[in-house]
């Protein structure tokens, strides 16, 4: 029985990591996710904010403001290693917003702030699949709130800086292996502060720099509620109700970007993102009610991850600019200690972009990013779980800028 919850709390707090850092999706701007969602080494106007304050100092404009959403599509697919089954998730679709608002102090200083959903899915997998006693459905929201300021140090240098307030929920349902009707419902919020500075460089006006920190994060899930439903004698020895605490590490990411003008019209990024996933080795937690529970650390043995990223924008004309991108993704996961409520396997994506200008400072931004997760096979050692995974994601999106 320890064992069985033991696996119940580890699901739990490794989704606690999907809110707030595991799924590295930058959803952060329409306009820069068509160009494979890279935006450290250009100014696209009130988005650097997130992808690199630095570069809000250079901005031509004197302010700038922009909102929009996207769409998730996700779908995943497991296959049971030596036998013919297989189960499919039925996920509904997630809907991740930003907003930005920038403007000019003087020359000098600009000021801005976001406020952005990182980090937001949902997962449903059949109630009675293979693997209902490690995740039935999961939903995940966080909402992030940055303000920020740049400096422009002359015609060419911009730095910036930005404080972080994170705040998300999570709840997730999950099968337990003592009855058809036995269940746990799990439900915590948890909050931290953090920052984010860039510089930004542009040494010709068809060349330009930039570098991106986002520090590490602690959330701290407090007073978690854990709800189980099992056979009446069990509740002798676990509480049905219980509160649980624990302390949540989240990457730093460094981020490198440059772009340049081959043409008056076409525009060329490159990036790349250093995700400091190693710092995510274990979970523990600490239960208010003991019963058979103990407190326990878990091995989870995440490895840094690379992320190289590659974008093109193409002015049309005055009022049409078309975008393209792709990247590469490797997951951090290992692969003996994987679980399907955070299913991420080596990624390719594709991305397009369109912005249409009805007017001179109104912009219309699509985008579109299609996510291709790698078959593999994986395993979670603790609970004796393997299988084959592969998972696709269609992600459209629509915003607005508008700037003066």
């Amino acid at each position: 029985m320890r064992k069985t919850i033991f696996t119940v709390l580890i699901v739990f707090l490794a989704s606690g990591i999907a809110f707030a850092g595991g799924y590295q999706v930058r959803l952060q701007g329409n306009k820069n996710t068509g160009m494979g969602l890279t935006g450290v080494g250009f100014s696209m106007g009130s988005s650097s904010i997130f992808y690199n304050p630095g570069a809000l100092a250079l901005m031509k404009q004197k302010s700038d403001f922009s909102a929009g959403a996207s769409f998730i599509m996700s779908n995943v697919i497991f296959e049971k290693s030596g036998t013919d089954y297989q189960a499919e998730t039925d996920n509904k679709t997630s809907t991740p917003f930003y907003a930005y608002g920038a403007g000019k102090i003087n020359d000098r200083w600009t000021v801005g702030l976001g406020v952005y959903t990182p980090y937001g899915s949902s997962s449903t997998w059949p109630d009675d699949w293979a693997g209902k006693l490690l995740i039935q459905n999961i939903a995940l929201q966080a909402i992030f709130f940055q303000p920020t300021v740049a400096f422009k140090v002359n015609d060419k240098i911009g730095i910036g800086a930005g404080f972080v307030y994170a705040t998300g929920k999570v709840s997730i349902e999950k099968g337990l292996n003592y009855s058809p009707e036995s269940q746990v419902a799990l439900e915590g919020s948890a909050s931290d502060i953090g920052f984010n500075v860039g510089v930004y460089y542009k040494p010709t006006d068809k060349l330009a720099f930039g570098i991106d920190y986002r520090s590490k994060v602690v959330m701290e899930v407090t007073d978690g509620d854990a709800k189980f439903t099992l056979p009446s004698a069990l509740y002798k020895t676990l509480p049905a109700e219980n509160k649980f605490d624990a302390q949540l590490p989240l990457p730093a990411n460094l981020d490198f970007g440059l772009s340049y003008m081959a043409t008056e019209k076409l525009m060329i990024a490159f990036e790349l993102n250093w995700v400091m996933w190693g710092t995510y080795d274990s979970l523990t937690f600490t239960f208010k009610e003991k019963g058979e529970l103990l407190n326990s650390a878990n091995p989870r043995k995440y490895e840094d991850s690379f992320i190289p990223r590659l974008g093109f924008s193409y002015k049309l004309n005055e009022q049409i600019c078309l975008r393209a991108g792709g990247y590469y993704d490797p997951t951090p996961t290992n692969e003996d200690y994987f679980t399907p409520e955070t299913v991420s396997l080596n990624t390719m994506a594709m991305t397009l972009g369109l912005s249409y200008m009805p007017m001179s400072n109104l912009s219309i931004d699509l985008s579109y990013l299609q996510l291709f997760g790698m078959k593999s096979e994986r395993s979670y050692l603790p609970e004796n779980f393997s299988g084959t995974y592969k998972s696709t994601a269609v992600i459209p999106g629509i915003g607005l800028s508008y700037r003066f």
